[in-house]
């Protein structure tokens, strides 16, 4: 197959044919013909040369060239396509290191085999440039719902013709048991794009949570305006839905304009989602009083937070208890994805329990530890001391406001827990020397005696062993493992140290070793101070 002037425009024509098909540029089906021709003079003139192929755009005619590089003397490797500068003075009056010898050589007369391979290069390159196309297309796009159609299925995953490429529907991203055939309309979620060794992978999900808040978006004009926002999604998909809702303007009601007159809004959604139930829910800032209305329709009668361990416990009547729950510890579960935070329930029995239980213990410490009888030691825990240490260092005051105490009274109570901790730390300072402890650590501003001794029980038992710890090893702090929250104890956990007090005692050790330079750290605290404001 000869390139001659009476198919030089059908190359023109072809390549325009290819382009409108596959909706790329012409002019990238054009270099690919330059590529597969070269590709095949290379196989007649031989591999080792430079063959280049360049084909008019307006003519069609193509015009194959030998290029020849000059390169120094010493790095001629290929002498078919490079040669030195004494080579290229036959060619060029002052030849320097890169300039190029362009000649012409004859256009390739095509066998069977050539011909065949140069097509082979065309297809590929096409289908680069429309891999390319498409990832450009849908890139932007991840985020947004998109309507296909149903083309096929391949090991229960669904493929979708979604107008200009193809979209894969994982067996894990349908709701329930969905089952589609070819031709079947679909509406869902972009998950995700990404460029693969085949080709642009669109990946769709009708179970993300945020589906639902797409959907939401079209059916609610006030969220698709901004008026409304869509603060929290959680999805047991299929069965059960949370969304939290806020509006930025008081005279509209987030809940009222998401169910819709009569529920229309929110039918629409449902219907959508093969009749999944979707509780709408008021956001709020507040932590408790968000999570009381994230855990409707159950009612709530006390709420405690604890932030530093990401926790929250629940206080419900006792006949609420299954509600709160829900089916399969549904209710609980999407409660605890809207908020982020892991929910234990209590019953009002239980937490009169545990609160029974926390007062015996404290009111035994106090018998113990300062001598006194039953009565007295449950009165100082009636009003809010849980220590010793709060007994032994508290404003005198404090003391005398209790009924029955007076001056004498007060100042013993005080003498007895100063000397009780005294002895307490005398002991944790033996046990903590002859584990070997150095005085370094003792010297260490910020650690109790008992912190220390816990400390060389954990093999911790210089300052320089105190600086290699991590904030979480001391303080303790939450580990998420498989999707469950696991707690890491801390070394100095049980004294309640927080992360932070943890931190800035590690960094102190640290800088007092010569690890840490303290003016480095002003200057990465002034750096992120300032990223912050931008």
């Amino acid at each position: 197959m000869a390139i001659t002037s009476a198919n030089q425009l059908e190359l023109l024509q072809t390549a325009e044919a290819v382009a409108r098909e596959k909706m790329i540029d012409p002019d990238l089906v054009i270099q690919a013909m330059e590529d597969s021709l070269a590709r095949a003079a290379k196989s007649r003139y031989g591999a080792e040369m430079d063959i280049r192929v360049n084909i008019d755009r307006k003519t069609g005619r193509a015009a194959f060239t030998r290029v020849r590089t000059v390169v120094e003397d010493d790095a001629v490797e290929n002498y078919q396509a490079e040669l030195t500068v004494a080579q290229a003075k036959q060619y060029l009056a002052d030849p320097q290191i890169g300039d190029e010898i362009i000649d012409e050589v004859p256009p390739v007369d095509l066998g069977r085999i050539a011909a065949q391979s140069a097509k082979q290069v065309i297809l590929q390159k096409v289908r680069e440039a429309e891999r390319d196309r498409q990832f450009d297309e849908f890139k932007d796009r991840k985020g947004t719902i998109i309507n296909g159609v149903v083309k096929r299925e391949e090991y229960g995953n669904i493929i979708v013709d979604i107008g200009r490429g193809e979209a894969i529907l994982r067996r894990n991203e349908k709701i329930g048991r969905e089952s589609y055939r070819p031709n079947d309309r679909i509406r869902a979620y972009i998950k995700d794009v990404r460029r693969e060794t085949r080709g642009p992978q669109v990946f769709l999900s009708r179970t993300d949570p945020q589906f639902m808040a797409e959907l939401f978006k079209m059916e609610v004009p006030e969220i698709y305006d901004g008026i409304i926002q869509i603060k929290a999604v959680a999805r047991d998909p299929g069965s059960r839905a949370k969304i939290a809702v806020i509006s930025n303007d008081n005279s509209i009601d987030p809940v009222g304009a998401c169910v819709g007159m009569r529920g229309s809004r929110v039918q629409a959604v449902v219907g959508e989602l093969q009749g999944e139930k979707i509780d709408i829910i008021p956001w709020n800032e507040d932590q408790a009083t968000f999570l009381v209305n994230a855990l409707q329709p159950a009612e709530v009668s006390k709420v405690v937070i604890d932030e530093e361990a990401g926790k929250i416990e629940v206080v419900v009547p006792d006949e609420q208890l299954s509600l709160a729950i829900g089916r399969r510890g549904q209710n609980v579960r999407l409660a605890s994805q809207l908020t982020g935070l892991d929910i234990d329930i209590l019953t009002e029995a239980e937490e009169s329990s545990r609160r029974q239980a926390e007062f015996a213990e404290r009111t035994k410490l106090f018998v113990d530890a300062l001598d006194l009888d039953e009565f007295f030691a449950q009165l100082l825990v009636a009003e809010g001391f849980t220590n010793l240490e709060e007994v032994a260092y508290v404003d005198l005051d404090e003391l005398l406001a209790i009924e029955g105490v007076d001056d004498g009274t007060a100042s013993e109570l005080q003498a007895r827990a100063r000397d009780y901790i005294e002895e307490q730390n005398r002991k944790a300072i033996e046990a903590a020397k002859e584990l070997g402890v150095e005085q370094s650590l003792f010297d260490f501003e910020g650690l109790t005696p008992q912190m220390v001794e816990a400390l060389a029980k954990d093999g911790v038992k210089t300052l320089e062993d105190f600086a290699t710890c991590a904030d979480w090893e001391l303080a303790g702090g939450w580990t998420t493992v498989d999707g469950q929250r696991v707690k890491d104890e801390g070394i100095l956990e049980k004294f309640d140290m927080s992360l932070e007090e943890a931190q800035n005692l590690v960094m102190t050790a640290r800088i007092m070793l010569g690890w840490v330079d303290p003016s480095e750290l002003a200057t990465e605290s002034d750096e992120t101070e300032e990223g912050a404001e931008e």
